[in-house]
């Protein structure tokens, strides 16, 4: 079982910053790629990024490409922070992070590849 907290998000102007943590915990949680997800009002669940659990490798949807970074905490491998960078009114939702079902496996940003998911963190982009 693996638990997942996010925490990070709130309310920032077009063009700012923010960094998302998503604290996992449980047993197998530092072995399990994370993805990053968020959900906007009216829309479909979508992908942003996800890093792998052995080798830190990164994916990331097209439109958050460059903007986005995703990392894994250096002395604590089950903490993922998602920083975003210039941010645009369309990056507005709940992300959500959430822990890859196989051990060890490639990362995706496809949620039907993710069993254990956290509650979400609110981004809201506005000026």
């Amino acid at each position: 079982q693996v638990q997942l907290v996010e925490s990070g998000g709130g309310l920032m102007e077009p063009g700012g910053s923010l960094r998302l943590s998503c604290a996992a915990s449980g047993y197998t949680a530092e072995d399990r790629a994370i993805g990053w997800f968020r959900r906007a009002p009216g829309k479909e669940r979508e992908g942003v990024a996800c890093i792998t659990s052995r080798y830190g490798s990164t994916i990331y949807q097209d439109s958050v490409a460059g903007r986005f970074t995703i990392s894994r905490d250096h002395a604590n491998k089950k903490t993922v922070y998602l920083q975003l960078t210039n941010l645009r009114p369309e990056d507005a939702g709940i992300y959500v992070c959430a822990a890859h079902r196989v051990l060890w496996d490639d990362c995706t940003i496809q949620p039907k590849d993710y069993e254990y998911w956290g509650r979400g963190t609110q981004v809201t982009v506005s000026a």
